[in-house]
């Protein structure tokens, strides 16, 4: 079962990746001003590095709660 769910979230960060990419060529290919072009781009940039970033913390869920654990164990110190 776990294998299975594996996929399906690899499946939506790989569709997910290429929806930034064909909405970064439409928005390259219809906004002819180079300074406002950079502004969508931009923005699609940072959508692809948090779904990039967040795609560790739902394939390790675990290590994120260690983590927490070791910090509340810390400041109990």
């Amino acid at each position: 079962m776990f294998a299975k769910d594996l996929a399906v979230k690899m499946n939506r960060l790989a569709t997910a990746l290429i929806a930034y990419a064909v909405l970064g060529v439409l928005s390259w290919v219809t906004i002819s001003d180079t300074r406002i072009r950079m502004v969508p781009l931009g923005i699609l940039a940072l959508f692809a590095l948090k779904s990039v970033l967040r795609r560790n913390d739902v394939m390790h869920p675990d290590k994120l709660e260690e983590v927490e654990e070791r910090k509340d164990l810390a400041e109990s110190r």
